[in-house]
């Protein structure tokens, strides 16, 4: 908990520091596992009226949307990675919000499996805006644009794959699947998407996040 009051404490600081109107837009990525998350939720808790967080997650196509998909079947099966998120979207209205200082984004709901519109509003007042997903930092079109856009700095939270897969392990265990449906699920999903975001992330950040707490 201490290194999240600690960063905290850094951001609370860079944020009473700005004038006002000024906004910094940091981009949190990091694989699936690594805890992201979480950290840009205990950051959300510390400067609740300063800090205000937006989810990739937001952005999954619903699950009617995969539906139409050219393999639906693969499209449900490997909802997390790049394809099945509407990355365009994505891009152009987290463009325009950093143009405006303000707007309003989805939120997911895992309970529905499906998406939330307009749950998350971006106000002026809002000094700090931390945008938190796996693919943040990824080198194709369109993520690339967030880099040269929207981030004033880009962050990835720098835990290993192997360590990610065990965190996913235990996640999908502890959440209702066998063993074995949990290996399968992080040996063809997750564990290619943490694969392809540590390969290509960590070049494209300005900061590597190390955290030796880790809250599930």
């Amino acid at each position: 908990m201490q290194e999240y009051d600690e960063l905290a404490a850094e951001l609370g600081d860079r944020a009473n520091k700005m004038v006002e109107g000024e906004q910094l837009w940091i981009g949190l990525a990091g694989s699936p596992g690594s805890g992201k998350s979480t950290l840009a939720a205990e950051l959300q808790k510390r400067l609740v009226d300063l800090l205000l967080v937006i989810p990739l997650d937001g952005y999954h196509y619903y699950r009617s949307e995969l539906d139409q998909m050219d393999d639906p079947a693969e499209a449900h099966m490997r909802r997390g990675a790049p394809f099945t998120f509407n990355s365009a979207r994505f891009t152009n209205e987290l463009i325009e919000a950093k143009r405006s200082g303000e707007g309003s984004f989805p939120s997911f709901d895992h309970r529905i499996g499906d998406p939330i519109e307009d749950d998350i509003k971006l106000l002026k007042p809002h000094r700090i805006v931390l945008v938190e997903g796996n693919y943040l930092l990824l080198d194709a079109d369109p993520w690339s644009q967030l880099r040269d856009l929207v981030f004033d700095e880009a962050w990835y939270l720098n835990v290993s794959v192997d360590e990610c897969k065990r965190r996913l392990m235990k996640r999908h265990v502890d959440v209702g699947l066998s063993e074995e449906q949990a290996l399968q699920r992080v040996m063809t999903s997750d564990g290619m998407n943490a694969e392809l975001i540590a390969a290509e992330s960590p070049a494209n950040a300005g900061r590597l996040v190390q955290l030796a707490t880790f809250i599930a």
